[in-house]
C-alpha cells in the first residue's frame, strides 16, 4: 500500500470541502420531504447508545401517533470511535464525552434502566427497575458485552494499573491505557503485548491501531531499538478478517519488528507480577511477562440477550450474539423484533459506520412491517474503518459481506495510507457521528 496525499494535494482540497458540507448535509432530517406513517404501535427500543438513539430519531421522525419508549440506562453517550485517540494521547476524555437525555427525541419515553429478560410469546420485555413493558415492535440495539471475566485474574478495575491498558472499557479506561503507555515509554526499555481475542468484537480495528500509534510514540522516543513490540492472535496468521488489510497489516509489522505469536489465546494475567497466560492452539499454555499488555476482551451479547430465546440457537452464534436476518436485520423466529447495530449476529457489522448503514435500512423495513407490506430494504454488511498506520496516516478500510470492498469516495483509495484520512478520522467523523444521531444522516 503506498503513501499518498501531502498536505497540499487535490485530495486534501476536495477532502476539505466536503467536510465544510457536512453541516449542511446533517441540518435537514432524510424524512422531512415525506408524509409520516400513521400508526399506533408500541415500539420499544432496547439500548441508548448510538444504535439505539438513531433508530430512535429515525422512527420519531417517520411515524405519528406511535408510542416510542427508549430503554437504557446509562446517562453518558460515549462517541466510542475516539476511544482509540483518548488512549494513544491525542484527544482529551471530554472529547467523546456527551449527555444521553440530549440526543434522545422529543416525545420519546426515555427509562433509565437496562433489559433483564426477554418473553417473547408474549411480547413482554422485564428491565432491571423491575418494570415490565408491553410491545407491539421491539428494537434490540443493546451494543456488546466486554467480557473480561473470561480471563482469569482479570477485570476492567485493573486498566491503569501494573500496565494493564484496553481501548474498549470507557473514556476513562481509554485514558488510564494513556497513562499506562507514558509509563512503559518514562521507563525507557520494556515489553509491550498486545492481544486479540477469539470472538467477533466491536471496532475490529482498533487493537491493530493501538499497535500502530503506540509504535510511532516508541519510535518519537528515539530508542525504539529498547522496546520490544509483540501481537498475539488466537488465529493462524490472521489479526484482521479482509485479506488485503490482515496482509498489509502484517507486512507492516514485519518491516516495524513487531513480534508475531499466532494461535494463542489469552486465559489469565497476574497482574502483580505483570505476566499473562496464552494457550495454544494445541492445547498447551506459556506464560509471558511485559511492561504494557493491552487486553481485549471476548464480546458477546448481554447476558439477557444471549441467554434468551432471541440468541442464535445454532451455529457459530449460537448463545452468543441476537439472531437477526443479516439483510433485513428483522429476527429470524419473531417478526416484531428487530436488532441493530453490535449485539446482531451477524457476518460484520459491528462499527459505528454499520450503524449509519443499517439505520435506514432498519427504518424502511419498519415502516413495511407495520404497513403489512414486505421487507424491501437490505444491509450488504458495510462495515467501516479508518485503520490508523501511524500518528497522522490512515487507511480507509470500508468492506461488506463476503469481505468486498465497498469504498465510498472515489477520490480515496481503499487500499493506500494517507494523511487525508487521518484528517477525516481525527476532525470529520465526529460531526457526522452526531447527525446519525439525530436521524440526519
Amino acid at each position: 500500500m503506498a503513501k499518498s496525499n501531502s498536505p497540499h494535494s487535490p485530495m486534501r482540497r476536495r477532502l476539505l470541502k466536503m467536510g465544510a458540507g457536512a453541516g449542511l448535509l446533517s441540518s435537514v432530517p432524510v424524512t422531512s420531504a415525506f408524509a409520516r406513517q400513521q400508526t399506533r404501535a408500541r415500539i420499544v427500543i432496547i439500548g441508548a447508545g448510538a444504535a439505539g438513539l438513531a433508530i430512535a430519531s429515525r422512527l420519531h421522525n417517520a411515524l405519528s401517533g406511535a408510542t416510542i419508549t427508549l430503554v437504557g440506562a446509562r446517562q453518558s453517550h460515549w462517541y466510542q470511535p475516539g476511544l482509540t485517540l483518548v488512549a494513544s494521547g491525542l484527544w482529551s476524555m471530554d472529547r467523546v464525552v456527551t449527555q444521553t437525555r440530549d440526543w434522545v427525541p422529543a416525545d420519546v419515553r426515555w427509562i433509565e434502566a437496562d433489559a433483564a429478560g426477554f418473553n417473547p410469546d408474549n411480547r413482554q420485555v422485564s428491565l432491571t427497575n423491575n418494570e415490565t413493558l408491553d410491545y407491539d415492535l421491539l428494537v434490540i440495539a443493546t451494543g456488546c458485552q466486554l467480557n473480561y471475566d473470561e480471563i482469569d485474574g482479570m477485570s476492567a478495575a485493573l486498566i491503569g494499573q501494573q500496565g494493564i491498558g484496553s481501548v474498549y472499557a470507557g473514556p476513562e479506561a481509554a485514558r488510564a491505557t494513556d497513562n499506562a503507555i507514558e509509563g512503559l515509554i518514562a521507563q525507557g526499555e520494556g515489553r509491550a503485548i498486545f492481544t486479540l481475542a477469539p470472538t467477533p468484537i466491536k471496532c475490529a480495528g482498533a487493537p491493530l491501531k493501538m499497535t500502530f500509534t503506540t509504535l510511532s510514540r516508541l519510535e518519537d522516543t528515539g530508542i525504539r531499538e529498547r522496546f520490544d513490540v509483540d501481537f498475539f492472535t488466537p488465529f493462524r496468521q490472521r489479526v484482521f478478517s479482509v485479506p488485503v488489510y490482515n496482509d498489509f497489516v502484517l507486512e507492516r509489522w514485519q518491516a516495524q519488528q513487531v513480534g508475531l505469536y499466532d494461535e494463542r489465546r489469552l486465559v489469565a494475567i497476574d497482574a502483580a507480577a505483570k505476566t499473562a497466560l496464552f494457550r495454544h492452539a494445541s492445547g498447551a499454555t506459556e506464560q509471558q511477562s511485559f511492561d504494557f499488555i493491552h487486553v481485549v476482551p471476548p464480546m458477546s451479547a448481554p447476558d439477557a440477550v444471549r441467554h434468551s430465546e432471541l440468541a442464535w440457537q445454532d451455529g457459530a452464534m449460537a448463545g452468543e450474539w441476537l439472531e437477526t436476518d443479516q439483510y433485513t436485520l428483522q429476527h429470524r423466529r419473531y417478526p416484531e423484533i428487530f436488532g441493530i447495530g453490535d449485539v446482531i449476529g451477524t457476518p460484520f457489522g459491528k462499527t459505528a459506520a454499520s450503524v449509519k448503514k443499517q439505520a435506514p435500512v432498519l427504518e424502511e423495513n419498519i415502516l413495511s412491517f407495520l404497513a403489512g407490506q414486505p421487507l424491501q430494504a437490505r444491509y450488504n454488511g458495510y462495515t467501516s474503518c479508518p485503520l490508523i498506520t501511524s500518528i497522522g496516516r490512515a487507511v480507509l478500510a470500508e468492506f461488506g459481506y463476503g469481505g468486498e470492498l465497498m469504498p465510498s469516495f472515489p477520490f480515496i483509495s481503499p487500499t493506500e495510507e494517507s494523511w487525508a484520512v487521518w484528517v477525516m478520522k481525527e476532525k470529520m467523523l465526529q460531526p457526522a457521528y452526531y447527525a446519525m444521531l439525530n436521524g440526519r444522516v
